[in-house]
C-alpha cells in the first residue's frame, strides 16, 4: 500500500508537469516572436535583405533632361499604299548636353525620316517591331550626337495606320 500511494503521487506530479509544459511552451514561442517582431519592426534587429549599407552606398542619380523631338509621319510602302507611321518621341540627355543635342535636333530627325522611310511595312506588323525600330533609331542618334551625350530614346507615339 505504501508503494501505492508513493506511485500516485509521481503519477500525478508528472501528468502535473507535462499539462503546464505545453502551455509554457506555446507562450514561450509567443513572447519570442512578439520580441522578434518588435526588435525587427523598431530596427534593434536588422531584417535580412534590408541591410543599412544598401542606402549607403546608394548613388546619386544623374542629372537628365528630356529633349522632344519633332513628331515624324511617314508613309508607308511603295505608290499605292495608303498606309502611314506617326512617330513622337523624346531622348533622354545628360543635362550638361542638352542645348548641344537640341542644336542637333534637325539632324537627327532627318535620320528618324531615312530610317523610317527604309523600314519594310509587313516588318512593322511583327511583336517586336517597336523593341528593334527603337533600337535602331537610338544608335543611329548617338552616332550624331556623339558618345554619352543621349542615353535614351523614349517613344511616346507609334502608329501604324
Amino acid at each position: 500500500m505504501a508503494a501505492d500511494v508513493g506511485d500516485s503521487i509521481k503519477g500525478k506530479t508528472g501528468r502535473r508537469r507535462t499539462q503546464l509544459l505545453l502551455p509554457g511552451a506555446i507562450l514561450l514561442a509567443v513572447l519570442t516572436g512578439a520580441f522578434g517582431f518588435y526588435a525587427a519592426y523598431t530596427g534593434v534587429l536588422p531584417v535580412p535583405g534590408q541591410n543599412g549599407s544598401h542606402a549607403k552606398g546608394a548613388k546619386t542619380l544623374p542629372v537628365i533632361a528630356f529633349v522632344p523631338v519633332d513628331p515624324v509621319v511617314v508613309s508607308l510602302g511603295h505608290g499605292g499604299s495608303d498606309r502611314h507611321l506617326r512617330f513622337r518621341a523624346q531622348l533622354e540627355v545628360n543635362q550638361p548636353y542638352e542645348a548641344e543635342v537640341a542644336a542637333l535636333l534637325p539632324r537627327i530627325v532627318d535620320v528618324l525620316n531615312g530610317y523610317l522611310r527604309a523600314v519594310d511595312a509587313a516588318s512593322l506588323d511583327e511583336p517586336t517591331a517597336l523593341i528593334r525600330t527603337r533600337a535602331q533609331l537610338l544608335r543611329r542618334i548617338q552616332m550624331v550626337t556623339g558618345e554619352g551625350r543621349v542615353r535614351d530614346l523614349l517613344v511616346a507615339e507609334f502608329v501604324v495606320n
